[in-house]
């Protein structure tokens, strides 16, 4: 099954009871438009629709999982305050909708995850980073603050300290540091990213449904 085939940025695949969910945009390094982040809401709304799914991985083709915001689609919505509330509503209502995945979510990442694409890693239960990947908060370079309501699940990763020097630095921090924060929870060779979180998944998916998800 395949939910990009309507042109959409996102691929829904069914793997058994995992679905895995991947952004495809490559050419623009998986950038992320309000489309982009329309139709992942759309899909994270489903899954818990979907009662044959106990598992889901969000995935990214290509050498990075995102550099975030796709500025030359997004850079007129971010000129007026009222289009700037617009768009963090809209991320708002994105991590809501993932963090309400009833089934256990791995966000699996490689190369570069800022802006959008970090508060998307951090939504999910758990995260797997490819070796030499890196992940980071770049709003404040922009001139801009973290919105979207990520500023909770960051600090509840690595405690108020590291969540600043994340979040006020905008530096993207190496893999191997953000294991030892607790940021993210495995590393493993590029490789392997893929069937590394399909095998969490999968695990999780082995268990007790009901109990698994309450």
């Amino acid at each position: 099954m395949s939910d990009g085939a309507d042109g959409g940025d996102f691929r829904l695949e069914l793997r058994g009871h995992v679905a895995v969910l991947t952004l495809d945009r490559v050419a623009k390094r998986n950038a992320l438009t309000p489309a982009t982040l329309s139709q992942l809401e759309r899909l994270a709304d489903e899954m818990r629709l979907m009662e044959d799914v106990r598992a889901v991985v969000i995935r990214a083709e290509g050498p990075d999982f995102s550099v975030g915001a796709d500025l030359n689609s997004m850079g007129a919505t971010l000129q007026t305050t009222a289009q700037l509330r617009r768009t963090a509503l809209q991320g708002g209502r994105l991590m809501r909708a993932l963090q309400g995945i009833d089934q256990p979510t791995i966000c699996a990442v490689q190369g570069i995850a800022t802006g959008g694409a970090t508060c998307i890693a951090t939504a999910c239960d758990f995260r797997v980073a490819a070796t030499g990947a890196r992940m980071g908060y770049g709003e404040v370079k922009l001139g801009i603050n973290l919105m979207w309501n990520a500023v909770g699940p960051c600090v509840h990763l690595v405690g108020p300290a590291r969540a600043k020097r994340l979040i006020l630095s905008g530096a993207l921090i190496p893999a191997d540091t953000l294991l030892a924060w607790g940021f993210i929870d495995e590393i493993v060779a590029p490789e392997a990213l893929e069937a590394r979180a399909m095998e969490m998944a999968e695990e999780y998916a082995a268990l007790p449904p009901v109990a698994v998800q309450m």
